[in-house]
């Protein structure tokens, strides 16, 4: 985290001592830096310094200001500052590795393919994780007249990889730096020359993808296809055998007990709520390939109960806080440090779905017997894609003792690793907290928006 807060500082230095003077509380109040006292008699450095001085004492906020100042100065502006914070803060991730023996072996697994690559997509695609020209090369150029330089861009164009003359693709990961940089960075560059950007023509991106995965296959990973995006499909480089297959068909969720619950059109799965419809959500609309955003949730209850939508928004939350039981605090505190700790980004995210019922069978677990489904419901849901599932509970006393002595209870840990296990093989990402670890204090909060934050990063959500 230090390393981290002195690049962040030095950037943001950088970035602001050539605003006005007058416009530095307003630029440094956005980025959400601790506040000081505006001494007229100070300069613009002097300033700035003022309000950075508090940061590095608050871990979670430097993480907060970090992803602030990456979006508001993007490395495709030639921001450097903000290449060093993205490399500290994806080095700090659990992403799988990928050796510099791997990347040297997909190098030479791609020589040779004949595709048809967009040149323009190609710098576009590779300006978002390199610098390619400084800022004044990219002012002049973006103001319409030509310039000669060495810039890396340049050098790209003159020798763009897969076209007569041009440059090997280890040379092009070699030049890039692309050899040395954080698994995560490498990763996107791989997404990215896989993507219908670069590669125009879905045959073309398929190819691509097929001889990558050849040598990703021996090392446990794959390019998967997790999404669509106008009609192509995108890839994301992961563990081999991750995902879920299937599409989500109904969402049965924020529930008080069990429902109560019949097929009105089997057929058609169309399910109906049969007694305490107020008891339980049903959302039965198409997940898109981008997952379930908050958004698409506040929407759907606006519509669902005629409301506007900023009414909908606050009834929508205070719905599924009250679904949350009562005897377990720590789930609760997840729920509301999630969405205060997000605030105004929170309608583009992907929504955290409370009590979403997995497996759902009309007997109750005596009268099915040793067949009953276990884990039936889930403490949230995450839906990241169509095919991104993420799975987080809260483990209380019930998860591993037994609630009349106490005592440590070796089947009831063995029934959750079980019920782990097949959510795992089915495709979910599955995330555990002791309850312990989430008291409502701030290093709860703090332990929590580290969380979510590296979460989110991980599965590239921004």
């Amino acid at each position: 985290m230090k390393e981290l807060a002195e690049h962040l500082s030095t950037g943001i230095v950088s970035r602001l001592q050539p605003e006005r003077r007058v416009d530095l509380p307003s630029l440094c109040d956005a980025l959400e830096l601790p506040d000081s006292y505006d001494d007229p008699n100070l300069s613009k450095r002097q300033y700035i310094k003022s309000r950075l001085v508090k940061l590095s004492k608050n871990p979670n906020l430097v993480r907060r200001v970090a992803d602030k100042f990456i979006r508001q100065f993007p490395v495709s502006a030639g921001n450097e500052d903000t290449f060093l914070i993205e490399e500290v803060i994806w080095s700090d991730l659990d992403f799988p590795t990928i050796s510099k023996k791997l990347r040297r072996e997909i190098a030479e697994g791609l020589e040779g393919l004949k595709i048809p690559v967009d040149d323009d997509g190609l710098l576009e695609a590779v300006s978002r994780l390199w610098i390619l020209e400084s800022p004044t090369e990219r002012g002049i150029r973006m103001s319409g007249f030509e310039i000669t330089s060495n810039s890396l861009r340049q050098q790209i164009q003159q020798n763009t990889i897969w076209k007569p003359g041009g440059w090997s693709v280890l040379k092009f990961f070699k030049t890039l730096g692309s050899l040395e940089c954080s698994n995560k960075r490498f990763a996107r560059l791989i997404e990215s020359l896989a993507s219908s950007e670069v590669c125009p023509e879905e045959s073309s991106q398929r190819s691509f993808v097929q001889a990558v995965n050849r040598v990703l296959s021996r090392y446990g990973l794959e390019l998967a296809e997790t999404d669509s995006i106008d009609g192509y499909p995108a890839f994301t480089l992961q563990s081999a055998g991750t995902g879920a297959t299937g599409r989500p068909k109904n969402l049965i969720f924020a529930s008080f007990n069990k429902p109560d619950l019949r097929f009105r059109d089997a057929v058609n799965n169309d399910i109906e709520i049969v007694s305490h419809a107020d008891k339980v959500l049903v959302y039965d609309r198409p997940i898109p390939d981008t997952g379930l955003r908050w958004k698409d949730l506040q929407g759907w209850w606006a519509e669902t109960n005629g409301y506007e939508i900023n009414t909908a928004k606050k009834s929508l939350y205070k719905r599924l806080l009250a679904s949350l039981p009562d005897n377990s605090p720590p789930q609760k505190h997840l729920f509301r440090t999630f969405y205060k700790h997000f605030g105004e980004a929170v309608p583009k995210l992907p929504a955290l779905l409370p009590e979403v019922w997995l497996h759902y069978d009309p007997q109750t677990v005596a009268k099915r017997g040793r067949s009953a489904l276990l884990r039936q419901r889930m403490d949230f849901l995450i839906l990241v894609s169509s095919s991104t599932r993420i799975v987080i509970e809260v483990d209380g006393m019930h998860h591993y003792s037994d609630m009349t002595t106490g005592r440590a209870d070796s089947e009831a840990y063995a029934k959750m690793a079980a019920a782990d296990r097949d959510l795992r093989l089915c495709g979910y990402d599955v995330y555990r907290f002791g309850a312990n670890e989430l008291r409502e204090c701030d290093s709860g909060e703090k332990l929590l928006g580290k969380f979510f934050d590296d979460l989110f990063a991980k599965y590239n959500i921004e």
